[in-house]
C-alpha cells in the first residue's frame, strides 16, 4: 500500500499546479469508515498557505476585511481548480478502480474541530466520458517537465508543444494522428527514442493499478507465461552449440525459474548464442541476472543507472547467486538487429564492455534510457525516460548510436556468422569423435 501511495502522490502532484496539493493519503476501510472492503478513499490534502485568501474573504461589521473561514478557504481553492479535480476524479475511475470515493480537505494542523470536505464519489456518467485532445497534450506535457530526465529539453519541448496547443493545432486530430505529432515533435528537440505517445484504439481502458501487490505479481507472472518471459527458443544446436533466441528481459521476479532452465539446458555446451535480433526490451534487473550466469561469481560492476528526480545513481553488479549452472570460461555470441532496443542494447552494451561477447550484426536502435509509460487516456500513454544509464567502463552508454557490433553483417546472416564461428572454436578443442563429425559437417555447410 504504501509503493501505491507514493505512486499516487506522484502522479496527483503533476494534475495540479506547483503548491497547490500538499500531499495525498490512501485511505482503507480499516482507516475510514466511509468505504468497504477492497475500497479506498483518495484524501488530497490542500495546504492553508497556497489557498488564495482574497477569493475568500468578507467584510466585518466594523468594514474591515474578514478572514475566510476554513470552508470557504476550501471551496475558493476548489473553485480555482475545478478543471483539474474533474480530470482527476475521472482519471480515478478507470485508472483507480478500487478508489470508490475521492476527497479534498485542509493539511490544517489546528484543533479547531473537523476539517471541512469536498467529497466526490465515482461517477460513472463522468468516467465514460472521451478524454479531449486538448486535455491529453496538457497532461502530456505535465507528466513531460515533471518526470524527463533531462529538464531542460523537456522544457523547451513543453514550451513548444503548449504554443502549437495555443494556436488550434491539435483540436481536429483523432488519437493516432495526435500520437503520431506530438512523438515528432518531441523526438525534434529531444532526439530520444523512448520519449514518445502511444495510441491504443483497440483499448477502452488500461490495465488498473492493483491494491494488492501479491495479486499484480500473480497477474504479472500469468501474462509473463504466455510468451514463456520472453524466452522463445532454447535449444542445442549440432555441434554442442547453445542457442537462446529471447525476445525480452523479464524481471528475475516472475522469470527466475525460467532464466535458470535455459541456462541449465545449455550449460554443457562448447559456446553459446544469445539471439537478440527480435530484443524490444526489458527489466534492467533481468539484465543483470541473464549476464551473471556469464560471469563466475559476484563482483562484476555492470551498469550505473541515474535517476533525475532523486538524484540518486543505483549501481548494478552481478549476483552472488544464480540457480544451476553458470557459463563461464567459455565463449558466447549476441546477434543484434537494428531492432534490438532498450534493455536488449543494454545486455549486448554491458558483454561487449566487459569483452565477455562479441557482437555479430547489425548496430542497435540506440534507446539508452529507462522509461515509465504515463496514461493520458483509457487509449494514449506518454513513454517518458526518467533515468539514464552510465556504464561504468565507457562512462557512457548507447543512446541515438547503438551499440556497433564487433562483426557488422545484414542481420539475416549474423546466425549463420555467429554458428559458424562458434563451430571453429570447437574444433578447436579436444571434443568426442561424434561432436567433432557434427561440427566439421555443418561448418562444412555453412561454408558452402
Amino acid at each position: 500500500m504504501a509503493r501505491l501511495e507514493r505512486r499516487v502522490n506522484e502522479e496527483i502532484l503533476t494534475r495540479f499546479p506547483a503548491g497547490a496539493v500538499q500531499r495525498v493519503a490512501l485511505l482503507q476501510e480499516t482507516d475510514d469508515s466511509q468505504i468497504g472492503p477492497e475500497e479506498l478513499l483518495v484524501r488530497v490534502f490542500v495546504g492553508l498557505a497556497v489557498v488564495p485568501q482574497e477569493a475568500a474573504a468578507g467584510e466585518s461589521e466594523s468594514g474591515h476585511t474578514a478572514a475566510p473561514s476554513r470552508e470557504e478557504s476550501l471551496q475558493s481553492w476548489a473553485a480555482q481548480h475545478q478543471t483539474a479535480i474533474r480530470r482527476l476524479r475521472r482519471e480515478l475511475s478507470w485508472r483507480l478502480p478500487p478508489a470508490r470515493l475521492l476527497e479534498f480537505t485542509l493539511d490544517d494542523d489546528s484543533n479547531t474541530g473537523s476539517p471541512p470536505r469536498i467529497v466526490m464519489p465515482h461517477d460513472p456518467e463522468l468516467a465514460s466520458e472521451p478524454v479531449p485532445p486538448r486535455e491529453i497534450v496538457q497532461t502530456a506535457v505535465a507528466i513531460l517537465r515533471s518526470r524527463y530526465v533531462f529538464p531542460e529539453r523537456a522544457a523547451e519541448a513543453a514550451t513548444a508543444i503548449e504554443a502549437r496547443l495555443a494556436a488550434g493545432e491539435y483540436d481536429d486530430l483523432d488519437e493516432s494522428e495526435l500520437a503520431e505529432r506530438l512523438t515528432s515533435q518531441l523526438y525534434t528537440v529531444c532526439a530520444d527514442k523512448h520519449l514518445r505517445v502511444r495510441a491504443h484504439p483497440e483499448r477502452r481502458r488500461p490495465p488498473p493499478v492493483r491494491v494488492d501487490p501479491d495479486t499484480a505479481r500473480q497477474e504479472m507472472r500469468a501474462i509473463g507465461r504466455l510468451d514463456n518471459f520472453g524466452i522463445h527458443r532454447v535449444e542445442r544446436l549440432e555441434g554442442n552449440v547453445g542457442y537462446i533466441d529471447l525476445r525480452r528481459v523479464a524481471l528475475p521476479q516472475n522469470a527466475g525459474a525460467s532464466i535458470a532452465a535455459a541456462m541449465e539446458l545449455v550449460s554443457g555446451t562448447y559456446a553459446l548464442i544469445f539471439d537478440l535480433r527480435r530484443n524490444g526490451g526489458g527489466s534492467p534487473d533481468g539484465v543483470v541476472f541473464w549476464c551473471s550466469y556469464l560471469f563466475d561469481g559476484p563482483g562484476t560492476h555492470f551498469n550505473d543507472i541515474f535517476e533525475a528526480e532523486t538524484g540518486e545513481t543505483r549501481q548494478f553488479w552481478s549476483v552472488s547467486y544464480v540457480p544451476g549452472s553458470r557459463y563461464v570460461d567459455k565463449p558466447v555470441y549476441v546477434l543484434t538487429s537494428h531492432e534490438t532496443f532498450s534493455g536488449g542494447e543494454d545486455f549486448c552494451y554491458t558483454l561487449q564492455a566487459l569483452g565477455r561477447a562479441q557482437l555479430i550484426g547489425e548496430t542497435t536502435g540506440g534507446g539508452a534510457h529507462p522509461t515509465g509509460m504515463r496514461p493520458l487516456s483509457p487509449t494514449m500513454a506518454i513513454s517518458v525516460p526518467f533515468a539514464r544509464s552510465v556504464n561504468p567502463i565507457t562512462g557512457t552508454n548507447w543512446e541515438g548510436t547503438g551499440v556497433v557490433p564487433d562483426v557488422s553483417v545484414a542481420a539475416e546472416e549474423a546466425y549463420d556468422v555467429a554458428y559458424g564461428t562458434a563451430l571453429r572454436h570447437v574444433l578447436s578443442l579436444d571434443t568426442p569423435p561424434p561432436v567433432r563429425e557434427e561440427a566439421t559437417a555443418i561448418l562444412s555447410r555453412l561454408s558452402a
